[in-house]
């Protein structure tokens, strides 16, 4: 049974961000967290971050952004994150509908509430997870979830 689906819209915005068609400057966090939700609504946790992965970082390279501004600790947490908050809730019928269930998500600094400032921006966290030092994040295996 799937519980979090998509809209016309967020399937729109994910064809757009994966087409290069999304500006930068236009590319904020509530666009990373939806770009997560709707990996999320069709894949387990670990395949919607390789997904993740990848369209962020092609989409840096298009856009002439060095890919050293990707952050692996900061994709995979934020997935954790989104991911944990879809599981928390009974159901939504799109992003929009997830986000006004969960404002709280929109909030960037959230991640300074598992992280020290000092590990979250760290070279070594820009290229490899790291886990939490503050408070962990709950994680999901595929057979946890009711998405994919």
């Amino acid at each position: 049974m799937i519980r979090h689906r998509l809209s016309v819209e967020d399937l729109v915005f994910c064809a757009e961000f994966e087409a290069h068609s999304i500006l930068p400057a236009l590319f904020n966090h509530r666009a990373h967290i939806r770009l997560a939700y709707t990996y999320l609504a069709e894949h387990d946790t670990d395949a919607a971050h390789q997904l993740m992965r990848t369209a962020l970082l092609s989409f840096l390279s298009h856009h002439g952004s060095d890919t050293s501004k990707y952050h692996e600790t900061m994709t995979r947490a934020w997935i954790m994150a989104v991911r944990h908050f879809m599981e928390k809730a009974s159901s939504a019928e799109s992003f929009d509908a997830f986000i006004a269930r969960n404002p709280s998500m929109l909030d960037s600094k959230i991640m300074l509430t598992h992280y020290t400032a000092e590990v979250l921006f760290s070279d070594a966290a820009r290229a490899r997870f790291v886990e939490p030092d503050l408070d962990p994040i709950p994680s999901y295996t595929t057979a946890d979830t009711n998405f994919a």
